[in-house]
């Protein structure tokens, strides 16, 4: 008899941490291998980031706090939202969490009953369907393919929406793709939501910073304010702010679900580490050169990474609009062999062969629910993002008919 809970049968873990585990246990027998299928920034935080925190932990500031954020925490979100999104929330409208994701899985765990559906464009974050299965939602994942620059179209979200639906996820800019929406695209999109008065909206906006060639980011409740009772905006401080260990993450949206969320958090983890809100308020609140200087480099690693894969036969790359992320389709590689002898029949396939010929470890597209691709991180130098790109290079050159 298993004692593991049925709720666990259908729940996949994260692909890009599996992908990780396998490049660290590669690396650990003695390969030199670049682990490209994490999403985390190289950067150190910021340092009046790290002394706020300091100066708490010595100040003895580190007691529990409200299970939604201590106030000053949450002020400062709601500071920011004011400040960069033209979005004006109270503090019962905000939640602090351990992540953005947290902030996701209690909205999930506040409003899915067995059967609700959410509609996932793919490519989505891998995260977002087994999360949904976890409390017996049901994915509904539409194609969104890269003629479309990965972006959802009204067209398509109509035919997704049923009177089941719950929720609709939009990403932006997009992990793995890049995809940023303009405020046209958005109103589009908005217009068919305001038919379906029962489905929720969350807009994943955690990498609303890192947004390129000179793009202004437009957040999902500022381009449709009529819908402003049924949106949750999720952000955090992880990747502008390179704080991904700090987990911090917030949202804000109706009050009815904030509260439900924070019942949720009250009964789970009680709360975010003291410390860590001090830190978050200071980066929300301190300086911002900071995040300029980030998004700068991100663009220039970007361009690299485009440039050299340009350069090889069989792969293609859009230049992504935002995030650090390389989604880079393989579909002419499909059928292909490897100098051992195996056979290329799926973006899987192909990831496999990067890591175990390449030595560089990339997250096939299958767990983003678009193939045939494969996702790398742009978020490491740009040394060795061109010595992955000359491996990925070299690997691709060594398959044949």
């Amino acid at each position: 008899m298993s004692l593991i809970a049925s709720r666990l049968s259908a729940v996949k873990p994260s692909a890009s941490m599996a992908v990780s585990q396998a490049a660290r246990e590669l690396a650990a027998t003695g390969v030199d291998v670049i682990d490209l299928g994490l999403g985390e920034p190289d950067f150190a935080a910021p340092d009046h980031v790290t002394e706020a925190a300091f100066n708490a932990a010595k100040a003895g500031r580190m007691l529990y706090t409200a299970s939604l954020g201590a106030p000053d925490c949450r002020k400062a979100v709601a500071a920011k939202f004011a400040r960069e999104n033209g979005l004006d929330y109270a503090i019962d409208e905000i939640a602090v969490a351990n992540g953005a994701k947290q902030i996701i899985f209690n909205a999930l765990m506040t409003t899915v009953n067995d059967g609700d559906e959410l509609v996932l464009p793919a490519p989505y974050f891998v995260s977002y369907p087994e999360m949904a299965k976890l409390f017996g939602g049901v994915p509904v994942t539409p194609a969104c393919p890269a003629e479309t620059g990965f972006r959802l179209t009204p067209e398509v979200l109509e035919a997704a929406l049923t009177e089941r639906t719950r929720w609709l996820f939009l990403n932006m800019p997009g992990n793995p793709s890049g995809a940023v929406y303009s405020q046209a695209q958005l109103r589009a999109l908005g217009a068919v939501l305001a038919k379906y008065p029962d489905v929720l909206i969350l807009s994943d906006e955690i990498y609303e910073h890192i947004v390129f060639d000179g793009r202004e980011f437009i957040s999902f409740a500022k381009a449709c304010p009529e819908l402003r009772e049924r949106i949750l905006t999720v952000n955090g401080v992880s990747k502008a702010y390179a704080m991904t260990g700090w987990r911090v993450g917030y949202g804000a949206g109706p009050k009815w679900l904030i509260k439900g969320m924070g019942t949720v958090q009250s009964q789970s983890c009680t709360s975010v580490s003291a410390v860590a809100q001090h830190a978050t308020v200071a980066a929300l609140d301190g300086p911002q050169e900071v995040v300029t200087r980030f998004r700068e480099a991100f663009e220039q690693r970007r361009d690299l990474v485009v440039a050299g894969i340009a350069g090889i036969d069989g792969l293609t790359l859009d230049p992504p609009e935002g995030a650090f992320y390389a989604y880079i389709g393989c579909a002419v590689l499909i059928g292909k062999v490897t100098p051992a002898g195996h056979r290329i029949d799926t973006d899987v396939d192909f990831a496999q062969y990067l890591l175990d010929a390449g030595h560089v470890a990339a997250v096939p597209g299958t767990a983003y629910g678009l193939s045939p691709f494969f996702r790398i991180s742009t978020a490491t130098s740009k040394e060795v993002l061109s010595e992955a790109v000359s491996r990925i290079a070299r690997a691709v050159a060594s398959l044949t008919d």
